[in-house]
């Protein structure tokens, strides 16, 4: 009997530690990025970032779900996406206004890119939308950030 109990419990404790998720959401005010991004590189995550904010606009799960990355995908669930929603001004026209690569807590690096809405003249811009890509254009993070 005390074998199988002694089992029974390495076996629950090596469960425990196996489901440990390795992506952690972490609130950072400053994004240091790297390098900068090919035109076509830009191209690419430009047009996935358009895809995603069209997809949050018509309120389409399904698309959004399709944009973003496996690793974050547990997550993200309709009350992010909501909230989400309300942090990016549809009506506003945005462009890049940085590109480059950001390291995560994970030690890995990822192309991110920093869009800015057209009708701020200001600079550096009060209202900025960091995103965060895998390589394969999949979306990894999406972080607007607003002045008070």
């Amino acid at each position: 009997m005390k074998k199988i109990v002694t089992v029974l419990t390495v076996l629950a404790f090596q469960l425990g530690f196996s489901q440990a998720s390795q992506i952690k959401i972490v609130e950072s005010k400053k994004i240091e990025l790297t390098s900068e991004l090919s035109k076509d590189q830009l191209a690419i995550y430009n047009q996935s970032f358009i895809k995603f904010v069209t997809a949050l606009k018509d309120s389409d799960t399904q698309a959004v779900n399709y944009l973003i990355s496996d690793k974050v995908k547990h997550i993200v669930s309709d009350d992010v996406i909501r909230k989400l929603s309300g942090g990016i001004s549809f009506e506003r026209k945005t462009k890049v206004y940085k590109s480059g690569y950001q390291k995560l807590l994970d030690n890995e690096t990822y192309p991110a890119i920093q869009y800015k809405y057209a009708d701020d003249p200001s600079d550096p811009p009060r209202d900025i939308i960091t995103v965060i890509f895998e390589n394969d254009g999949k979306i990894l993070g999406v972080k607007p950030e607003y002045s008070k």
